[in-house]
Order: C-alpha cells, then sequence, then structure tokens
C-alpha cells in the first residue's frame, strides 16, 4: 500500500491536532499495513479518525457504511470545511448530482465516500466500485450486523460479500459498544476471522451518572433540567410516542425550546427536527430510541431517561451522546417497577426465539443490577463491558457523591411476602397498591369489601411510607421473591420467599430510597464558565461562529467546537502562528476563520 503522508501529518495540518487520543495511532498504523481491524471505542472517543486519517495517507478512495443520513452529511460537511475531498451517495440527492459524484468517484478524485448499506448491497454500486480504485472499507455503527447487538439491522450481514468482491482492500469495523458475544458475531458475520480487535477504554469520565426512582417524574425532570442545563442542548428519552408528545408539550410550557422526535412523525417533521437540534444551541429534544444514531452534535450536555432502556448496550449508547466534546455532562435517569415488568412484557411478547429472549432477559437483569447498584456507578458500567476500574469512588456520579447504605430489611421483607400471601389465599390477586394500603392500615372501600382491614398483616407497616414500601417491593421483584403478573401487574410471590418467611436467609435493601438522607450540597463541575476562561470572550466567539455557522448553513460546531473556543478564550493567541497551535485548528480552519477569530480576541 502507497502511504502519502504520515498520519501524524494529516492529524496536525488536516485535524488541527497535535497527539494521537487513546489507541487511535496504533489502529491507524493497524489498517494502514492493509489489515482488517475491529474498533471499540467510546461516543466521542475519536473512532472516525480511525479511518478518516488512513483515507488520506492512502491512494484511492475509502469507502464509509453509515446507517444514517443525518451521519453521512454532518462528517462529509465538516470534512469539506476541512479541505478533506469527501462526498455521500444517498436519497436526498438529485440524479444529476449522483452522476457528478460516481464520476469523481471512479476518477478517483475523493479521499472518501459515504454510502448507506442498502446502497453498498445493490449490484449496480458494486460494479462501479469494481471500476474504483478502493483503499478502505469502513463499517461504523458495526454492531447493527449482530443478531446479539441492541440495534440490529439485516442489510449489514450481507457486508461478508466485501471480502470475496475485493479479497485484497482492508476493513475497519467500528462501534462504541458491544459485549462479547456481540463482538464474536461481528468479526463471524464479516468474515474477518484474522481482525486484530482493539478496545479502548469505555470510560467517559466527564459524564455524570445520576439514578433516581420515580417520585413525580415530570417534577423531577424539570428540577434536574433548571438546576443543572437551563440554557443547554439536551435529549429527553421516552418509551412510546405518546409520552414524547406529552413530555415535550409539557416542557414548553416550562419555558424551553422543544422538539419531539418518533416515528410516527412524517420524515419530513423529523427531519427538520433533527436539523434544529443539530444547527441551533439550547435546544432539547424529547425521542423515542428512534433518535440519535448518527448524531455528531459534540456540545449535548445531558441525556435524561425516563424510561428504562432495554440493555446496557442501549444505555450506554444513549448517554454517550452527552459530552462528545469531553465538557462536564449529565446522564439523568429515573426508572420504577413498572418499567421493568413492561420491558419483560415486550421481551416475552416478542417473535424472537427463546434463546434470544433468554439473552434480552439476561442483559436487562444487568441494566437492574446498575441502577439498583450501591456502588460505583462507572465502576459497574466498565465491568459489564469486561474493563478494570480500580478506582473505588469515581467522585462523579450519585452513589460516589452521595453514598447509598444498605440495611437488614428482613423483617420488612417478611411484612411484604406476608401480606401477599395472605391476599392470595383470599382468592385473588392485587396490585402494589392495594398491598401497600392493606400493610399501612387504608380502610379504602376496595378492602373493606374484601374484608383485608380483618387479616394479621392488616397495618402492619404503619411505620413506613407508600414511597418506602413501593421501594421494598420493587427491589424484592427485582431479586426474584415476587412475581408480577405483566397484564394486571398483580403480585404473587415466588417459592425463593419461603426462605425469607422462614428467616433463613437475612434480606438487605437499599437504605437510602426508603430513609431518605439529608441531601447533600450540590457539587460544582468545573464548566466552561469559570476557572481560566475568559465568559465574555467565550461568549462573543460561540456568537462569531454562529454568524458563520448562519451564514454557511452549517452546524456551529462545525466551524469549531466548544472545547477550541475554550482554548482561545484562555489562551487569548496574538497572530495566527499563535492562534494555528490551538487544538482543533488546522491549516485549513487557520487560513478560512483565523483573522475573524483573532479580530474577536484582540479587540
Amino acid at each position: 500500500m502507497i502511504i502519502k503522508e504520515s498520519p501524524l501529518e494529516i492529524l496536525n495540518k488536516v485535524f488541527g491536532y497535535k497527539t494521537f487520543r487513546l489507541e487511535q495511532e496504533n489502529i491507524i498504523n493497524h489498517v494502514l499495513e492493509g489489515k482488517d481491524t475491529l474498533v471499540l471505542m467510546p461516543t466521542g472517543g475519536g473512532k472516525s479518525l480511525c479511518y478518516q486519517i488512513p483515507a488520506m495517507c492512502l491512494e484511492g478512495v475509502c469507502v464509509v457504511v453509515s446507517p444514517l443520513i443525518a451521519l453521512m452529511q454532518d462528517q462529509v460537511l465538516a470534512l469539506k470545511d476541512l479541505g478533506v475531498k469527501a462526498e455521500f451517495l444517498n436519497s436526498t440527492l438529485n440524479y444529476n448530482d449522483e452522476r457528478k459524484i460516481i464520476e469523481q468517484l471512479v476518477n478517483n478524485k475523493l479521499d472518501l465516500i459515504y454510502v448507506s448499506p442498502e446502497r453498498l448491497n445493490t449490484e449496480e454500486f458494486q460494479q462501479i466500485l469494481t471500476k474504483t480504485n478502493v483503499s478502505l472499507f469502513a463499517i461504523d455503527e458495526a454492531h447493527c450486523v449482530s443478531q446479539w447487538g441492541h440495534d440490529f439491522r439485516p442489510e449489514y450481514t450481507k457486508f461478508y460479500m466485501l471480502k470475496d468482491l475485493f479479497p485484497n482492500v482492508p476493513r475497519i469495523a467500528l462501534t462504541a459498544t458491544a459485549d462479547d458475544e456481540t463482538r464474536i458475531d461481528i468479526i463471524k458475520n464479516l468474515h474477518m476471522g484474522n481482525c486484530k480487535t482493539f478496545i479502548s477504554s469505555f470510560d467517559r469520565p466527564n459524564i455524570r451518572y445520576i439514578v433516581q426512582i420515580k417520585d413525580k417524574e415530570r417534577k423531577q425532570l424539570l428540577d434536574f433540567i433548571k438546576t443543572e442545563h437551563p440554557e443547554d442542548s439536551g435529549i429527553v428519552y421516552c418509551i412510546s410516542r405518546k409520552r414524547v408528545e406529552d413530555i415535550a408539550e409539557f416542557l414548553e410550557k416550562e419555558g424551553f425550546k422543544v422538539l419531539p422526535y418518533h416515528a410516527g412523525l412524517s420524515k419530513k417533521i423529523r427531519e427538520e427536527n433533527q436539523n434544529k437540534f443539530i444547527k441551533e444551541e439550547a435546544i432539547i429534544m424529547v425521542a423515542t430510541i428512534a433518535f440519535g444514531m448518527g448524531i455528531d452534535k459534540p456540545d449535548v450536555r445531558f441525556v435524561a431517561h425516563l424510561d428504562l432502556p432495554k440493555s446496557m448496550e442501549s444505555y450506554y449508547q444513549e448517554t454517550g451522546r452527552a459530552g462528545r466534546d469531553g465538557l462536564p455532562s449529565d446522564a439523568w435517569m429515573v426508572y420504577g417497577l413498572k418499567d421493568i415488568v413492561q420491558i419483560n412484557q415486550f421481551i416475552n411478547q416478542s417473535t424472537a426465539s427463546e434463546e434470544q429472549k433468554r439473552l434480552e432477559k439476561r442483559k436487562l437483569n444487568s441494566l437492574i443490577g446498575y441502577v439498583e447498584s450501591v456502588s460505583c456507578r462507572r465502576k459497574t458500567i466498565l465491568e459489564y463491558f469486561k474493563e478494570d476500574y480500580n478506582i473505588q469512588n469515581c467522585g462523579n456520579c450519585d452513589n460516589c457523591i452521595n453514598p447509598p447504605e444498605i440495611y437488614d430489611a428482613t423483617i420488612d421483607a417478611q411484612k411484604v411476602l406476608s401480606c401477599i400471601y395472605r391476599l392470595e389465599n383470599n382468592g385473588f390477586s392485587f396490585g402494589a397498591s392495594h398491598v401497600i394500603e392493606v400493610l399501612t392500615g387504608k380502610e379504602t372501600e376496595k378492602i373493606i369489601k374484601f374484608k383485608h382491614n380483618k387479616l394479621s398483616t392488616f397495618a402492619i407497616g404503619k411505620d413506613k411510607t407508600v414511597s418506602q414500601w413501593q421501594a421494598v417491593i420493587r427491589q424484592l421483584v427485582i431479586l426474584g421473591y415476587i412475581k408480577v403478573d405483566p397484564v394486571h401487574m398483580s403480585l404473587s410471590i415466588t417459592k425463593e420467599a419461603a426462605k425469607i418467611l422462614r428467616s433463613q436467609i437475612k434480606v438487605e435493601l437499599r437504605q437510602h430510597i426508603l430513609i431518605p438522607k439529608k441531601k447533600k450540597e450540590k457539587v460544582e463541575q468545573k464548566t466552561y464558565t469559570t476557572a481560566e476562561t475568559d465568559n465574555e470572550l467565550f461568549k462573543k466567539l460561540k456568537n462569531l461562529r454562529l454568524e458563520f455557522a448562519k451564514k454557511e448553513n452549517m452546524p456551529p460546531y462545525i466551524i469549531f467546537h466548544d472545547k477550541t473556543l475554550i482554548e482561545m478564550a484562555a489562551v487569548k493567541p496574538k497572530n495566527l502562528e499563535e492562534l494555528s497551535k490551538i487544538s482543533g485548528v488546522g491549516e485549513h480552519k487557520l487560513n478560512k476563520y483565523g483573522k475573524a477569530f483573532l479580530n474577536e480576541i484582540n479587540m
């Protein structure tokens, strides 16, 4: 393979970065040796450079397979703004524009061409590629190839043909999330048996993880956004379309700039909303999981989940859309027993194989273990992805900032289980609300009708609040001592519960959920409004960036990331040479924007 220029020269000159991050340099060198490569790197870790730099080092064109139009357009726009020869082929182009790009492609006038999986799989496009000097195939979002992954796409399973059609062209498959089973499946389905796997750290130290129990969730969400991110861009994930619409309307009434996104909206509205989110600032997108994959916006300051995701991979992928620029950001989530039951019901009712259902339940249980954990959130996430994390206290998650405690809850568990058992023996089954009303001694019409006020368990739990008993029940469900009927939400005890009732085992539950602790003062995060940055200058530079972005019809972060503006405001370069030393200021951007930003800095 003929190498035109060294990777480090391109990193400095084109991208404006002085050094490689994580495993980037080793990955790039391995690709330049003509070898197949699998890359696992966290969102925002710099995956795209692992194929973009080789594409510029090698003669010929790199074919990048990307599952979303937004991702293609964003990356191509950003590359063009760096002076790189890149184009995309997708359904947004008219016939003439498409023919011009194909002509550039076959005449080897491009460094990178981005295509959809469907396009790559067509015989017509494969014929075009046989007439082209292809230097590299980059398969982005490679977890889509695996049936065990969280976003399986059948069209990805046909990519094995690349090995047959182009046996001498190396392939690089990239993803931010893949457990052991998914990694094995990716390698197998892509026929990359001899590839080398590079796994960078999954840690995102700039993200603060916060998990809470649902308790007036709208108010919880509103308090979180108003307190932590009143003027920031963020994403709020919900489980259903209706919930998306309701929450979007609620936040809009509270004075925020809000957009909805779900599969029930027309394609045109979805594209318009996504475009606004990318190009404008301080917008909150309320969405189902249909939104987000491939969104390259680096200044999303928070991702909030109002409902449990279905797995740790999904959670990691979705929270990874916050803080891609490395600045402090939040992953905030609330959950309740209903979430767990609902996802279990989805799995049970799906048409998937029994093997697939077992895997999905195992993944859900791992996520439940995470939300109920009393140890460091970061440690739990990293251990799930088989990464050692020797630090016991990260100092940047709710469990480390305000450590929960566990207590001997055997008696509380016995009270709950006894109550459910007696209600079952009465010939009917009842939900958690009714069980709690019996425990706390509420003489409701229903309780009097069924004479549940005569049960020995009536009012034996008056010492605790409703929310505290909800927490006990939820944790006993998770531990497998209570079963929930997914249709009627009624409770019954399992065989394992007998050991608790007979005092054969001790039950320990989270103390801080049951007995609320005095709230600690908010831990301040270092943001761009503090420390060494000139805050007024930073705001002026952001306004200047926005002027350029509007003029050129592109997202502001393509001009410069916040991180680059922060450094400019802190260092205050006096000339072009000093400005060129700022991280993120490459040769092309220096020539294009340098004088304007210097004038603003030195006014």
